[in-house]
Protein backbone atom coordinates (compact mmCIF):
# COMPACT_ATOMS: atom_id res chain seq x y z
CA UNK A 1 0.00 0.00 0.00
CA UNK A 2 1.08 3.24 -1.12
CA UNK A 3 1.46 5.92 1.89
CA UNK A 4 -1.32 8.14 1.10
CA UNK A 5 -1.81 11.35 3.15
CA UNK A 6 -5.35 11.65 4.51
CA UNK A 7 -7.51 14.39 5.98
CA UNK A 8 -10.00 13.85 8.63
CA UNK A 9 -12.86 15.95 9.60
CA UNK A 10 -15.52 14.84 12.20
CA UNK A 11 -16.59 17.26 14.73
CA UNK A 12 -16.71 13.70 17.22
CA UNK A 13 -13.07 13.38 18.50
CA UNK A 14 -13.50 9.64 19.32
CA UNK A 15 -14.84 9.42 15.55
CA UNK A 16 -11.90 11.43 14.58
CA UNK A 17 -8.89 9.01 16.87
CA UNK A 18 -10.68 5.95 15.89
CA UNK A 19 -11.09 6.92 12.07
CA UNK A 20 -7.60 8.16 12.58
CA UNK A 21 -6.34 4.70 14.36
CA UNK A 22 -8.11 2.50 11.36
CA UNK A 23 -6.37 4.46 8.69
CA UNK A 24 -2.85 4.15 9.81
CA UNK A 25 -3.56 0.57 10.49
CA UNK A 26 -4.07 0.17 6.92
CA UNK A 27 -0.85 2.11 5.82
CA UNK A 28 -2.37 5.45 5.70
CA UNK A 29 -0.73 8.52 7.12
CA UNK A 30 -3.18 11.27 8.61
CA UNK A 31 -1.89 14.46 8.27
CA UNK A 32 -4.73 16.56 9.63
CA UNK A 33 -7.77 15.85 11.69
CA UNK A 34 -10.31 18.75 12.30
CA UNK A 35 -13.72 19.41 13.71
CA UNK A 36 -15.43 21.42 11.31
CA UNK A 37 -15.82 22.26 7.55
CA UNK A 38 -13.97 25.23 7.48
CA UNK A 39 -10.89 23.99 9.08
CA UNK A 40 -10.82 21.07 6.61
CA UNK A 41 -11.07 23.71 4.01
CA UNK A 42 -7.87 25.26 5.68
CA UNK A 43 -6.13 22.07 6.20
CA UNK A 44 -6.44 20.83 2.38
CA UNK A 45 -5.21 23.74 1.39
CA UNK A 46 -2.08 23.97 3.79
CA UNK A 47 -1.83 19.89 3.31
CA UNK A 48 -2.89 19.31 -0.18
CA UNK A 49 -3.87 15.58 1.23
CA UNK A 50 -4.07 12.66 -1.22
CA UNK A 51 -7.55 12.30 0.08
CA UNK A 52 -9.64 13.74 2.14
CA UNK A 53 -12.60 11.98 4.75
CA UNK A 54 -15.34 14.09 6.11
CA UNK A 55 -18.43 14.17 8.10
CA UNK A 56 -21.74 15.49 6.76
CA UNK A 57 -23.23 17.46 9.64
CA UNK A 58 -20.74 18.98 11.40
CA UNK A 59 -20.38 23.05 13.41
CA UNK A 60 -19.34 26.34 11.54
CA UNK A 61 -19.40 24.61 7.60
CA UNK A 62 -21.25 21.21 7.26
CA UNK A 63 -19.44 18.86 5.10
CA UNK A 64 -21.21 18.80 1.87
CA UNK A 65 -20.08 22.84 1.88
CA UNK A 66 -16.22 21.80 2.47
CA UNK A 67 -16.37 19.59 -0.10
CA UNK A 68 -17.66 21.33 -2.95
CA UNK A 69 -14.68 24.64 -1.65
CA UNK A 70 -12.60 21.44 -2.02
CA UNK A 71 -13.76 19.99 -5.43
CA UNK A 72 -13.73 23.55 -7.14
CA UNK A 73 -10.54 24.23 -5.67
CA UNK A 74 -9.44 20.63 -7.46
CA UNK A 75 -7.13 20.30 -3.77
CA UNK A 76 -8.11 16.52 -3.30
CA UNK A 77 -10.62 13.65 -3.90
CA UNK A 78 -13.17 13.85 -1.03
CA UNK A 79 -15.19 10.92 0.80
CA UNK A 80 -18.23 11.65 2.85
CA UNK A 81 -18.91 9.42 6.26
CA UNK A 82 -22.33 9.62 7.56
CA UNK A 83 -24.71 8.65 9.71
CA UNK A 84 -27.66 9.38 7.29
CA UNK A 85 -28.43 8.06 3.97
CA UNK A 86 -31.26 10.35 3.05
CA UNK A 87 -31.80 10.91 -0.60
CA UNK A 88 -31.56 14.62 -0.58
CA UNK A 89 -28.21 14.33 1.16
CA UNK A 90 -26.63 12.00 -1.18
CA UNK A 91 -27.65 14.80 -4.06
CA UNK A 92 -26.65 17.43 -2.58
CA UNK A 93 -23.49 15.35 -2.10
CA UNK A 94 -23.34 14.60 -5.81
CA UNK A 95 -23.77 17.76 -6.74
CA UNK A 96 -20.62 19.05 -4.54
CA UNK A 97 -18.65 16.72 -6.12
CA UNK A 98 -17.61 13.87 -3.46
CA UNK A 99 -15.87 10.97 -5.00
CA UNK A 100 -17.19 8.24 -2.72
CA UNK A 101 -19.78 8.03 0.05
CA UNK A 102 -19.80 6.08 3.10
CA UNK A 103 -22.66 5.06 5.84
CA UNK A 104 -21.83 4.84 9.22
CA UNK A 105 -20.74 2.45 10.84
CA UNK A 106 -18.58 1.33 8.49
CA UNK A 107 -15.42 -1.41 8.72
CA UNK A 108 -11.99 -1.01 8.20
CA UNK A 109 -12.46 -2.74 5.13
CA UNK A 110 -14.60 -0.69 3.78
CA UNK A 111 -12.43 2.23 3.71
CA UNK A 112 -8.99 1.26 1.10
CA UNK A 113 -11.27 0.43 -1.68
CA UNK A 114 -13.15 4.06 -1.42
CA UNK A 115 -10.19 5.92 -1.04
CA UNK A 116 -8.61 4.18 -4.01
CA UNK A 117 -11.92 4.67 -6.39
CA UNK A 118 -11.96 7.89 -5.15
CA UNK A 119 -8.17 8.71 -5.89
CA UNK A 120 -8.40 6.98 -9.18
CA UNK A 121 -11.74 8.70 -10.72
CA UNK A 122 -10.06 12.37 -9.10
CA UNK A 123 -6.88 11.54 -11.02
CA UNK A 124 -8.99 11.06 -14.27
CA UNK A 125 -11.21 14.02 -13.89
CA UNK A 126 -7.75 16.21 -13.54
CA UNK A 127 -6.73 14.63 -16.53
CA UNK A 128 -9.79 15.13 -18.62
CA UNK A 129 -9.83 18.36 -17.63
CA UNK A 130 -6.96 19.35 -18.66
CA UNK A 131 -7.43 17.54 -22.19
CA UNK A 132 -10.97 19.69 -22.59
CA UNK A 133 -8.79 22.90 -22.00
CA UNK A 134 -5.89 22.08 -24.56
CA UNK A 135 -9.13 21.00 -26.58
CA UNK A 136 -11.20 24.01 -25.89
CA UNK A 137 -7.18 26.03 -27.22
CA UNK A 138 -6.85 24.20 -30.24
CA UNK A 139 -10.33 25.34 -30.80
CA UNK A 140 -9.63 28.94 -30.27
CA UNK A 141 -6.28 28.90 -32.11
CA UNK A 142 -8.58 27.26 -35.06
CA UNK A 143 -11.25 29.94 -35.58
CA UNK A 144 -8.56 32.54 -35.04
CA UNK A 145 -6.35 30.78 -37.82
CA UNK A 146 -9.60 30.79 -40.06
CA UNK A 147 -10.84 34.21 -39.48
CA UNK A 148 -6.95 34.93 -40.87
CA UNK A 149 -7.58 32.85 -43.79
CA UNK A 150 -10.34 34.90 -44.51
CA UNK A 151 -8.88 38.47 -44.34
CA UNK A 152 -5.77 37.00 -46.44
CA UNK A 153 -8.19 35.45 -48.95
CA UNK A 154 -10.14 38.40 -49.38
CA UNK A 155 -7.50 41.03 -49.27
CA UNK A 156 -4.57 39.61 -51.16
CA UNK A 157 -6.32 37.15 -53.63
CA UNK A 158 -5.23 33.80 -51.94
CA UNK A 159 -6.96 30.23 -51.90
CA UNK A 160 -7.64 29.22 -48.86
CA UNK A 161 -4.81 26.54 -48.82
CA UNK A 162 -2.19 29.77 -49.96
CA UNK A 163 -3.30 31.67 -47.26
CA UNK A 164 -2.96 28.86 -45.04
CA UNK A 165 0.16 28.08 -46.17
CA UNK A 166 1.18 31.96 -45.93
CA UNK A 167 0.34 31.95 -42.11
CA UNK A 168 2.85 28.42 -41.37
CA UNK A 169 4.94 30.25 -43.58
CA UNK A 170 4.84 33.53 -41.18
CA UNK A 171 4.65 31.33 -38.16
CA UNK A 172 8.06 29.34 -39.06
CA UNK A 173 9.65 32.78 -40.51
CA UNK A 174 8.79 34.74 -37.11
CA UNK A 175 8.89 31.98 -34.47
CA UNK A 176 5.99 32.75 -33.46
CA UNK A 177 2.53 30.15 -33.02
CA UNK A 178 0.48 30.37 -35.91
CA UNK A 179 -2.43 31.34 -33.40
CA UNK A 180 0.15 34.52 -32.48
CA UNK A 181 0.06 35.18 -36.56
CA UNK A 182 -3.22 34.45 -37.28
CA UNK A 183 -4.28 36.98 -34.22
CA UNK A 184 -1.92 39.68 -35.51
CA UNK A 185 -3.04 39.29 -38.85
CA UNK A 186 -6.94 40.25 -37.52
CA UNK A 187 -5.68 43.10 -35.40
CA UNK A 188 -3.63 44.50 -38.25
CA UNK A 189 -7.28 44.46 -40.19
CA UNK A 190 -9.06 45.89 -37.46
CA UNK A 191 -6.74 48.83 -37.27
Amino acid sequence: MTNMRVLIADDDPIIRLDLKQMLENLGYEVVAEVPDGQQAVSAAREHKPDVCILDVKMPVMDGIEAVSIITEEAIAPTILLTAYSDRELVDRAKEAGVFAYLVKPFKPSDLPPAIEVARSRFEQNQYLNKEVGSLQEKLEARKLIDRAKGILMDEQKLSESEAYRRIQQQSMNLRKTMKEVAEAIILAKSV
